[in-house]
């Protein structure tokens, strides 16, 4: 049977954590590495099917989604809309570059103590930094993807008649959706670090809470489940964002 080079990648994927995960099993049942520390993921499976029979991993879980959610939208299409405005007219890219460009360096976790003075330790800090993790890859990419497109198809759709709007939609939009799709990838991984830091600090529920909480308690198996739920919607969302891109920009597609 003869698999497709799409089929192979995808094989090739599922196999190495696979790999990964047999070689910690067996290192942590021959003693060679320090279970205290890095437990066995057979005790990490058996840490996460308790924790979602009580119903405590999905109670964290959906806090975290809904806080993502909310600040995607809060942080993307804002960023969206101004990477689009910055790529099209240069008086408006001339106004916010400088303000991107010196506000993108500093650490988003260093700014969590501001956003919890200004916003309180409550749901809006954590939807605030996700926001602020999403806006500023959005936002960057969606100004060089504008910028990337052939300055012929907004000549033509000028000599046309096309409107601000038509020009976003027909033109902007279209022309850079591939680095916006990377854009929303970088958003989304920048999202899940930051909402397992701001779930750390003043939160009750989330993700973050529930490895915080069971570092405090030295329950490292529960730790690494969170870890490791952290890692698997990362990895699911990139793996949607591929095939929304695969969808949406069919000449992309590879293989």
């Amino acid at each position: 049977m003869i698999l497709s080079p799409r089929a192979r990648e995808r094989l090739i994927g599922l196999a190495s954590p696979v790999l990964l995960l047999l070689l910690w099993e067996g290192f942590a049942r021959l003693g060679w590495i320090d279970q205290r520390f890095f437990p066995a993921p057979s005790s990490i499976i058996a840490a996460l099917v308790h924790l979602s029979r009580s119903g405590e991993l999905w109670a964290n879980l959906s806090a975290s989604l809904v806080r993502l959610f909310w600040g995607a939208l809060l942080g993307g299409v804002p960023a969206l809309a101004l990477g689009l405005a910055m790529g099209l007219y240069r008086p408006v890219r001339a106004i916010v570059d400088p303000l991107v460009a010196a506000t993108y360096p500093i650490p988003k976790s260093a700014i969590l103590p501001l956003v919890l003075l200004v916003f309180g330790l409550g749901e809006a800090s954590k939807v605030v930094m996700v926001a602020l993790g999403v806006f500023y890859p959005m936002i960057i990419n969606t100004t060089a993807g504008v910028l990337e497109i052939d300055r012929i198809y907004l000549d033509v759709g000028r000599n046309f008649g096309a409107g601000r709007w038509q020009t976003f939609r027909t033109i902007a939009l279209p022309g850079a959706a591939p680095l916006i799709m990377a854009g929303m990838k970088l958003g989304a991984g920048l999202g899940l670090i930051l909402i397992a830091i701001a779930e750390m600090i003043g939160a009750q529920s989330g993700i973050g809470y529930m490895i915080w909480n069971a570092w405090q308690l030295m329950a490292v198996d529960t730790m690494f489940v969170g870890l490791v739920v952290i890692a698997l919607f990362g990895f699911l969302f990139t793996w949607a964002l591929d095939e929304l891109e695969r969808w949406l920009l069919p000449w992309k597609a590879r293989g």
